[in-house]
């Protein structure tokens, strides 16, 4: 059977949209960058909420885990709000922390996520630095 062009377009423009709502829901959490700053250093994250619902808080505690593999320190990063399917930039400056000395970043557990569940269960971790994300 052959598929008229016209037929043949309609299923090529509907297949991304097929793609994306086969996939399931996630919270994508990708380690950006890192910057040293004077006295700190900065972790940017790239954040994408795919829950199928807006985030209206998220907050993730985080182990900031040395090169030599000992604890650094445990912290809270607020990510704030993050609506579904948009992508948004977060940064955080550790005080005290110099980004040559960073070995992984632990994200530990959520400490709170208001407007989807499951927070945890769809975390999606990702890095494109020589720091590792893991979770």
């Amino acid at each position: 059977m052959r598929l008229s062009p016209i037929l043949f377009s309609c299923l090529m423009a509907a297949s991304p949209a097929l793609a994306e709502s086969d996939a399931a829901p996630r919270l994508s959490l990708e380690l950006n960058r890192l910057d040293a700053l004077d006295g700190a250093c900065r972790l940017t994250f790239m954040a994408e909420n795919t829950l199928g619902a807006d985030l209206e808080a998220l907050a993730l505690e985080t182990v900031l885990i040395a090169t030599d593999g000992q604890v650094e320190r445990l912290t809270l990063f607020e990510f704030g709000t993050l609506p579904n399917g948009v992508p948004r930039v977060r940064q955080f400056d550790v005080p005290g922390l110099a980004c040559e000395g960073l070995g992984r970043v632990l994200i530990n557990g959520v400490s709170e996520c208001n407007g989807a569940e499951a927070c945890g269960a769809a975390l999606s971790l990702s890095s494109r630095t020589d720091v590792e994300l893991i979770g």
